[in-house]
Order: C-alpha cells, then sequence, then structure tokens
C-alpha cells in the first residue's frame, strides 16, 4: 500500500508511526498514535489490507444475487432487464374481450376465422395482433339538422314535393371478420347506405304517403333496400330497425303545406259527410223498395190464393151441377140475383108498369134505412 513501510524506514502510514528501532522519536505516529500493525512474518501485529476488505464485499454481494449475479452490479442489471420485458411481453401477448365485444385475431395481418369470446386470451405478438369490435346495437340518426357527412335530411318526393325526413337505423354486426376487413369505415357506410336507401324509396312516393298515410311501409322498404346493398358489400352488418320519428316539409313552405293539409282535410270531412248523406237516403231507398216488394209479394199470393179458391169454388159447383143441372141452374139465378138486388134501389111494378105503391117515397125511406144501419 502507499501507506506501507515498504523501504522499512521510520514514516509511518496514516495510523501507524514511525519504527522505534531506527531512532526517530516516538512523537512520529499518526494524529491517534501508533496504529494497527499489519502481521508479519517475523511477529508483531500489521495493518490489515483493504484491498481484502474490498473483495470480500464482492463476495458476500455475488452470493445474495440468484445465479451468482454475474460480474458485479452488472449481472443484477441484467436481470431485472429480463423481468421487465418479461413483464412487458406478458401485458401484449394477454388481452381481454368484454361481454358486448369479440376480437378477431391476425397472423401477420391475415385474420384467423375462429373468434375469441369473452373473457382472458393469449397470443403470440408481434407476430400476431388482435382487433376487437362491438356487437351490441348501435344506432345512427339522419336529419334533425346537418349531420357529420355534410347532408340533411332534406328530400325530394314523388310528387316533386321537398319533405325534411327524420329517421333512425338500428344495426348490429354479425360477422366481425367482414365488419373489420370488408367495408372502410363501416359506420359512416351504414349512414351513406341509410340515407341513399331513404331517398330512393321517397323519390318513388308522394309526399303524403312520407307525411301520414304509409310511413310503416317506407320504413320497412328503406330496411330492405339497406340490407340488400350492406349484403352486396358483405359489411357483415344487420339493419334490425328502420322507424321515421318526423316528416314535415321545410320550414320556408310549412305555412303552405299547412293551408293545403287543411283543405284536404275538409276535402276529407265533405266527402264524408257526403257518404253518410248517401249511406242515410240509399238506407231510406232500399227500406221502401223492399217494403213495396213485400206488400206485392203479399198482394200477389192473396190474389192467387183467392183465384185458386174460386177456382175450387167453381169447380165444386160443376161439380154438383153435372149431378142436377136444373137445380143447380136455378140456384145459380137466384144467388146472383140476390148479389145484384141485395144492394140496389128496388121499384116492384106489375105487368102494365103500374107501381104497386105508386105514391110511396121509396128513395127517402131507402135513405132513412141507410142512416139507421149507419147509427
Amino acid at each position: 500500500m502507499p501507506w506501507s513501510n515498504q523501504n522499512g524506514n521510520g514514516g509511518g502510514g496514516p495510523w501507524g508511526g514511525g519504527d522505534k528501532n531506527n531512532g526517530s522519536n516516538g512523537d512520529n505516529g499518526g494524529p491517534w498514535g501508533n496504529g494497527p500493525k499489519r502481521p508479519s512474518n517475523g511477529g508483531g501485529n500489521q495493518p490489515p489490507d483493504l484491498e481484502d476488505i474490498i473483495r470480500q464485499g464482492q463476495d458476500r454481494l455475488r452470493k445474495a444475487i440468484p445465479g451468482g449475479g454475474g460480474r458485479g452490479t452488472n449481472g443484477a442489471f441484467i436481470v431485472l432487464l429480463i423481468l421487465g420485458a418479461l413483464v412487458l411481453y406478458a401485458m401484449q401477448a394477454f388481452y381481454q374481450v368484454d361481454t358486448d365485444e369479440r376480437a378477431v385475431e391476425l397472423l401477420f395481418g391475415k385474420p384467423k376465422q375462429e373468434l375469441s369470446q369473452p373473457g382472458l386470451h393469449f397470443h403470440f405478438w408481434p407476430i400476431e395482433t388482435v382487433e376487437k369490435v362491438k356487437i351490441v346495437e348501435k344506432q345512427v340518426a339522419i336529419g334533425a339538422g346537418t349531420s357529420r357527412s355534410g347532408s340533411t335530411g332534406l328530400m325530394l318526393s314523388g310528387d316533386q314535393n321537398i319533405v325534411d325526413v327524420q329517421f333512425a337505423v338500428l344495426y348490429s354486426v354479425i360477422s366481425p371478420q367482414d365488419y373489420l376487413f370488408n367495408v372502410s369505415r363501416p359506420d359512416d357506410v351504414v349512414r351513406q347506405v341509410s340515407e341513399s336507401a331513404m331517398r330512393e324509396i321517397v323519390g318513388r312516393r308522394p309526399a303524403q304517403d312520407v307525411f301520414r298515410d304509409n310511413r310503416a311501409a317506407i320504413a320497412e322498404d328503406v330496411r330492405t333496400s339497406m340490407q340488400t346493398t350492406l349484403d352486396s358489400y358483405g359489411a357483415g352488418i344487420q339493419v334490425n330497425t328502420v322507424s321515421i320519428e318526423d316528416a314535415a316539409p321545410p320550414r320556408e313552405v310549412a305555412d303552405a303545406f299547412e293551408e293545403v293539409q287543411r283543405a284536404e282535410q275538409d276535402e276529407d270531412r265533405f266527402r264524408e259527410e257526403a257518404n253518410q248523406y248517401s249511406n242515410q237516403k240509399l238506407g231510406a231507398a232500399r227500406g221502401e223498395a223492399a217494403q213495396i216488394r213485400e206488400e206485392a209479394s203479399g198482394y200477389a199470393t192473396r190474389v192467387v190464393q183467392e183465384a185458386q179458391g174460386e177456382a175450387a169454388r167453381f169447380i165444386s159447383i160443376y161439380e154438383q151441377y153435372k149431378l142436377a143441372p136444373e137445380v143447380t141452374r136455378k140456384r145459380l139465378f137466384l144467388e146472383t140475383m140476390e148479389g145484384v138486388l141485395r144492394d140496389s134501389n128496388k121499384i116492384i111494378m106489375d105487368k102494365n108498369g103500374n107501381g104497386v105503391v105508386p105514391y110511396l117515397p121509396l128513395p127517402e125511406v131507402q135513405n132513412r134505412r141507410t142512416d139507421g144501419g149507419n147509427n
């Protein structure tokens, strides 16, 4: 060491003093007097070597680090670096799929056919990557202002009227692979396809159908057209519902449309009143016609039955006439004369034309008899 007495001189180290045998003064030691002495071959106390102390500390550090620690602290740093790399790799290799999601693993950018269901999964990162898709029902709203694509709900109907249609589309993902890789920005594609389908269907129909009469049929036609278009794109999307929330004319012509609506309502009201009046008159006429038909039928039945009765009576008389012609002829004559003379004014006269009672006021007697019968 630098402070060791290599030459046997009296110059001591920081703790030791000079050798008394060399004639030096004992006060030439260190500040604390004579320090520890290194053992020597010749015996006696010598100070310990500092290199031995450092070497022993390094040996203890190697034993404390697993695997011996390499060379000093470099081994510990390498171990910590490896552990950190393993943690980072595990964070990239393991992924979590939520209940409302499905995941698609890609091997060198090519999607696999299998879907990752909800739960914890492992993949060989970085040669494999993961894309996640929400499978819950999504909604896109059109109209009610300007959409993100810059278009509005203003559309031209089949009768050349402008209508402002507000509608919503509910859709869900049924094929995550197609949804992710067949179309670019599939949500924007749904918006654009819905606007195009609605404009096409509205352009075929009059504005009145959109306003009141046939909204449900229009919504169903739009849904069918959207599904056909998305299937042709292979978008992996299913359109669940299309609902027309509101349809109104533009604000600039709203008053004119309201006037037209009121006129159409008045027309419907007048037509309904006319139908009611027509039904009332037609019902009464049909009732009277039915009554007349019933009366005519009753009259025809009565006349036919009377005629049949008279015919039967005549046949019965004829049968009696064949049995006794003279008696029957006389009886018929008497009955006929009785019927003729019963209600007629009669004056009895003799052969010479003189009345039996020439001055009797027969008309007055007859009138009195008739008045008496009425009373």
